[in-house]
């Protein structure tokens, strides 16, 4: 079980320690609630260092990120990021990512934990370019400060304007008393804030500077569970629950970010599905009733008859009701449409719903 650089300052707080993705990380602290509603409502700080991030770079860097992702990357000037993902040569989805352009012929790649690896070989089997690669995971960390109060809350830590840093761009700069930090508009919680990414040697003084300019704001640690309690309720996609290598990018609603302008793997098949429409779609779905969807769980007709499966689900702290995510034939995908999640013996009934669910 690896640790983050953060490990025994969170078994000091008291987290909840749990593995996840290999690593030894706080599922929570005071409890998923309370976390989640102190980044909704003011702001939190989460430690998820254990996320990957390659450098690839040179002359050809750009090439092979064109090869490899489904979004164009060409689009990309200094300073702004974009959403991606990484297709496979069968339908299906390598992994999700976040693509930072740092420098002219330098890109940041930041990946999903549990793939490091898989990604790692998939991009550098893809590189017949030349471009050079490094994977800096091991050595930097990933601090993610999230809720309305962020940028007020964070702004004595830096001398430039964080205010100004438009959602999904980002800038290097001084933060809490470092030098060359990545302060980054992006999060997993549609609440706004800061992704900060620094040098594990570097990640102790932030995190303490970081608390001690929040305490005014009510800044809290927030767990790995209100992570996702909180990205659910945005309908972000988890890798692993509602993405996988055998899910396609247009079932799972990411035609957005698959776009046909140049070729990448697995393109042409791609865009014929999206030509033909894809058979089953991920669909977003309340219950009408109590009650709590799980992943795994069964999507029923009204016969009874298991028509598809929840990938996600939970009990919305925000909203206080089921919602989850989930692939049905893409004729119940309608907003309106009427399904069941079999819960135990029960089969509750839902509807599906247009994202986000949390309304800010």
């Amino acid at each position: 079980m690896k640790n983050t650089a953060l490990t025994s300052t969170h078994e000091a707080l008291g987290a909840k320690m749990v593995p996840f993705a290999g690593y030894n990380m706080p599922v929570q602290y005071e409890g998923v609630n309370i976390e989640h509603e102190t980044v909704r409502k003011a702001v939190g700080v989460f430690d998820v260092s254990h996320m990957g991030e390659f450098l690839i770079e040179g002359p050809n860097a750009l090439d092979l990120i064109q090869k490899v992702s489904s979004n164009d990357a060409s689009k990309l000037t200094i300073g702004k990021a974009q959403y991606s993902c990484l297709p496979n040569e069968e339908g299906g989805i390598v992994d999700d990512l976040i693509i930072y352009k740092v420098k002219e012929e330098t890109y940041l790649l930041v990946v999903n934990a549990s793939n490091i690896e898989k990604d790692w070989n998939w991009i550098s089997s893809k590189n017949d370019v030349g471009a050079e690669m490094r994977d800096l995971s091991e050595d930097y960390s990933l601090l993610a400060i999230q809720g309305p109060k962020a940028v007020e809350a964070m702004q004595s830590l830096s001398s430039h304007d964080l205010s100004s840093i438009a959602f999904y761009n980002f800038i290097v700069g001084d933060f809490a008393g470092i030098e060359h930090v990545i302060i980054s508009s992006t999060g997993y919680t549609g609440s706004g804030g800061f992704e900060i990414y620094c040098k594990n040697s570097e990640v102790k003084q932030v995190w303490d500077k970081v608390l001690e300019a929040g305490a005014d704001y009510g800044i809290k640690p927030i767990g790995l569970a209100a992570r996702d309690t909180l990205r659910l309720e945005m309908g972000y996609c988890l890798y692993g629950n509602d993405i996988d290598d055998t899910t396609s990018p247009i079932e799972a609603g990411l035609g957005w970010v698959t776009k046909f302008t140049k070729d990448f793997t697995n393109s042409e098949a791609l865009k014929e599905e999206k030509e033909r429409g894809p058979e089953r779609k991920l669909v977003a779905f309340e219950l009408d009733e109590r009650g709590i969807p799980r992943h795994g769980y069964d999507i029923v007709d009204g016969n009874g008859k298991t028509i598809g499966v929840v990938t996600s689900g939970t009990m919305s702290p925000s909203m206080n009701k089921g919602i989850g995510l989930g692939y049905v034939p893409t004729i119940f995908s309608e907003v309106g449409s009427k399904i069941n999640i079999q819960i135990r013996k029960n089969a509750i009934p839902a509807t599906v719903v247009k994202l986000p669910f949390y309304k800010a």
